[in-house]
């Protein structure tokens, strides 16, 4: 569904639900595997949530990030050039995207997010910063097409994906993301994307398990969310946080586990769950060069520069919109 200037709009029911969000749920429960796609974790408590993990010590990728961003905004300039329309896919950090835009000079800001709350208050934040920048804010699930606004329309454009939100996607999504990106971008877009590196295993889980629960919070209030918004009765008391390495993806697995065997409803439909079974939640996937450089080929972005933080924890890579050729 999209309004007058074709802007894409959350689908919503009778009842006000997003329908994507019913059907994701329904559709995951159901699996032998239950899992619940991770881009329903923001609605506004959760985006909430988040930004507090990014301030717990042992979640290292935004300060790693930040650290980048601080010190590498002189090569961002001379790389991305001036006047470029920043595409943010997920409503800005309010530290991370003002130092992108304080380093490129944009000619304009335009913010994706699904969750339109958070959205409208992280792009009021950056208009009050940016006095002179224009700022069009966009509610829309960016996992799919969204036609940008009118007046970027004949602006190049840059993508920002800070954070490495593509490592939460397996990689036939991911590939798909960024092709779709590509096409809403247009052929003299360049992508400035935040990659998390492999690393030390209990760093990584440490990350997905703080001390103070911050993480565990996030996870269960989806389980919070399905109940308030799909008429449902999950005993969310009834699950428990979990976060793991798993080796063979290169990936860190986020799981609800149950507790004690459990009955629920959720809009109208029954699911059971045995003591020690799972809902998943969220992946992580962790990159090397290769294979971020190989991700991102796939989605028609060819790699320009990488740069990492010190620790070499994290990575930052700007690629340019790949020219579709009939050969080698």
């Amino acid at each position: 569904m999209t309004d007058k200037h074709g802007i894409r709009l959350v689908d919503l029911d009778e009842s006000g639900v997003d329908r994507a969000f019913r059907s994701d749920v329904l559709k995951g429960l159901a699996q032998s595997q239950k899992a619940i796609p991770a881009r329903w974790f923001y609605d506004e408590r959760g985006s909430q949530l988040f930004e507090e993990i990014t301030q717990v010590s042992e979640y290292y990728p935004t300060r790693a990030e930040t650290e980048i961003l601080r010190g590498k905004g002189e090569e961002f300039a001379q790389l991305i050039g001036p006047g470029r329309a920043v595409v943010e896919f997920g409503s800005g950090s309010s530290v991370k995207t003002p130092l992108l835009l304080s380093a490129i000079d944009p000619g304009a800001y335009v913010p994706l997010d699904i969750s339109g709350e958070f959205l409208r208050a992280a792009a009021a934040d950056l208009a009050a910063q940016f006095p002179g920048l224009p700022v069009h804010p966009v509610e829309a699930d960016f996992t799919k097409r969204v036609e940008l606004p009118e007046a970027v329309a004949q602006m190049p454009k840059l993508g920002f994906f800070p954070g490495s939100t593509i490592g939460n996607m397996v990689p036939r999504t991911a590939v798909d993301l960024l092709r779709e990106m590509r096409q809403t971008l247009g052929d003299e877009a360049m992508l400035l994307i935040g990659m998390d590196l492999v690393k030390d295993e209990a760093v990584l889980e440490a990350a997905y398990d703080d001390a103070q629960g911050v993480t565990a919070a996030f996870n269960l209030n989806l389980l919070t969310r399905i109940n308030r918004e799909l008429d449902a009765d999950i005993p969310v008391d009834a699950f428990a946080h979990e976060a793991r390495w798993v080796d063979t993806y290169a990936r860190i697995e986020m799981h609800l586990v149950a507790q004690e065997d459990v009955t629920f409803s959720v809009s109208g439909e029954e699911f059971s769950m045995k003591a020690g079974e799972t809902i998943h939640t969220e992946n992580s996937h962790k990159f090397d060069a290769r294979s971020s450089n190989t991700l991102l080929l796939a989605g028609h972005w060819t790699p320009m520069e990488r740069w990492t933080d010190e620790a070499q924890q994290f990575s930052l890579v700007l690629a340019r919109a790949m020219i579709p050729r009939s050969a080698p």
